[in-house]
């Protein structure tokens, strides 16, 4: 199996294996791993858009150079004319063969120079000589111990990766269920508002109706009793009859003094009533003429509840006990002894 289908096999995508082994001149399958775990996170570039460099020489025009020549020329090339010096003051002796480059630094050998100007670019040495020592190929066995190691490389950074990821994305969640908990609650706010707006105006809409009915029922009220009253003056008017006055009914109706009149001796125009339900809840208070009558404190409580009806309405005074009937209706505070104020309870 070649090198190609070692690193394929492993994982790695086609492009970026070819990537390796042209960049390490097809070096075997170390320097292309090493290659592809150093430039894992680059981009592959494109094969037809990198030029080969001219190979550079030091010897004269038309004479060929052989590989030790070459060796030499990419040493003073790549780490300049101390490289060079050194590697040339290290050249083994003409009649021996350099089979390998040697760092001076760690003691590292290598094939050719490209294995070396790749280990000077990883570690920063730059101190190189010519060696007679042969590199030997690797075995199977050394092979997959490669192949181990870089597997086990591969899953140690994969893991880091996945850990650094798993942080990114606790993190990221945890601002998303902020931000999600910041707009809920303002939804919930802006919620709460209007219903308290909508209930308020329900509200007003509600007290807007029951004052309205209330107008609605005073003016029927109003209208019958000038039914009424029209009803009474054509009869008279038929029978021959004349209506009492309004003077001459209050004295007729109240032969004898109210009492309170009599015992304070004093005339009071207005009689503050406190009016309180049988069936409980708040009472209401109100002042009127006290020439006003029991029908219009019945009409003041039918527009403040609709539980009342003028019609229906029934009031009663406790101390001193009295019950008012429908009768009383037309009689005045005054005349019914309620000045210059009572509390009356309505049923």
């Amino acid at each position: 199996m070649s090198d190609k289908d070692v690193l394929i096999s492993m994982g790695f995508p086609t492009d970026r294996v070819d990537w390796a082994l042209r960049a390490t001149s097809n070096r075997g399958l170390q320097p292309a791993m090493d290659f592809i775990l150093e430039h894992n996170d680059d981009p592959v570039p494109d094969p037809s858009a990198q030029a080969s460099a001219p190979a550079s020489s030091t010897s004269n025009p038309g004479e060929p150079m052989d590989e030790d020549d070459d060796d030499v020329a990419a040493l003073r090339a790549a780490y300049g004319v101390a490289g060079a010096s050194a590697a040339a003051s290290g050249a083994v002796g003409a009649d021996l063969e350099a089979k390998s480059i040697k760092c001076t630094e760690c003691g590292k050998i290598f094939k050719n120079t490209s294995l070396a100007n790749f280990h000077a670019e990883k570690s920063g040495h730059d101190q190189f000589e010519e060696s007679t020592e042969e590199i030997k190929p690797l075995t199977e066995e050394e092979k997959k111990q490669k192949l181990a190691e870089l597997r086990e490389k591969m899953a140690e950074k994969r893991s880091k990766k996945s850990v650094e990821d798993a942080k990114e994305a606790k993190a990221n969640e945890a601002l998303r269920r902020k931000a999600g908990k910041d707009i809920g609650k303002a939804q919930e706010e802006l919620k709460t508002k209007q219903i308290l707006k909508d209930l308020e105006a329900k509200k007003r809409e509600k007290e807007g109706d029951a004052k309205a009915r209330a107008a609605i029922k005073a003016q029927i009220e109003a209208d019958k009793r000038e039914r009424l009253e029209k009803a009474a003056r054509e009869k008279a008017l038929r029978e021959g009859t004349t209506l009492p006055s309004a003077s001459s009914s209050s004295a007729a109706a109240a032969p004898t003094p109210a009492p309170q009149s009599a015992v304070s001796g004093r005339d009071f125009k207005e009689t503050r009533l406190q009016i309180r339900l049988a069936s409980g809840g708040q009472p209401y208070t109100t002042t009127l003429s006290s020439d006003a009558t029991l029908r219009e404190v019945a009409e003041f409580l039918a527009g403040q509840t609709l539980a009342f009806d003028v019609e229906t309405v029934t009031f009663a005074q406790h101390f001193p006990r009295k019950q008012f009937t429908y009768a009383d209706f037309g009689k005045t505070l005054r005349e019914l002894g309620l000045t210059p104020s009572a509390v009356l309870i309505a049923s």
